[in-house]
């Protein structure tokens, strides 16, 4: 695939997004949406689209045990929303422990207060993205 691909991790009050490399290698923060649900869905396809997006990767909240609980079935309201407004190829992708390993690499860092929560959704955006391309990277070595 020659074109970028967004990584978004959907949330009630703030929507953190990420985006590869045209490589398809690189996962990069690049920030939030706020705002309620069709606000954000008409921002993260607004943001796609200016950046030439190829397909949208979108957290898919599973519960630890493996069910599918009111948080999955908004994220996949949402993946619909954003397919009927990009003709986008929107996919779900099991984020479980994204948000807890972004809490876990601001701690290290000892990034505090507003300066956390401004980046904390924009970088679970981006591991749910990582660990998508790392898989997607694995299948073509494996």
């Amino acid at each position: 695939m020659n074109k970028k691909i967004l990584g978004v991790d959907f949330g009630d009050a703030r929507t953190g997004l990420a985006m590869s490399d045209i490589t398809g290698f690189l996962a990069s923060a690049c920030g939030c949406i706020k705002g309620g649900f069709e606000k954000t869905a008409q921002g993260v396809a607004r943001f796609a689209i200016e950046n030439n997006i190829g397909k949208i990767v979108l957290g898919h909240p599973i519960n630890m045990n493996g069910t599918l609980g009111p948080r999955s079935e908004k994220a996949r309201a949402f993946a619909e929303r954003l397919k009927e407004l990009t003709d986008i190829e929107v996919e779900l992708f099991d984020e479980r422990l994204s948000t807890a390993n972004a809490h876990t690499i601001l701690n290290i860092t000892n990034t505090r207060g507003a300066k956390r929560k401004n980046i904390i959704d924009a970088m679970s955006a981006s591991l749910i993205l990582q660990s998508y391309l790392d898989r997607e990277k694995g299948k073509l070595n494996g």
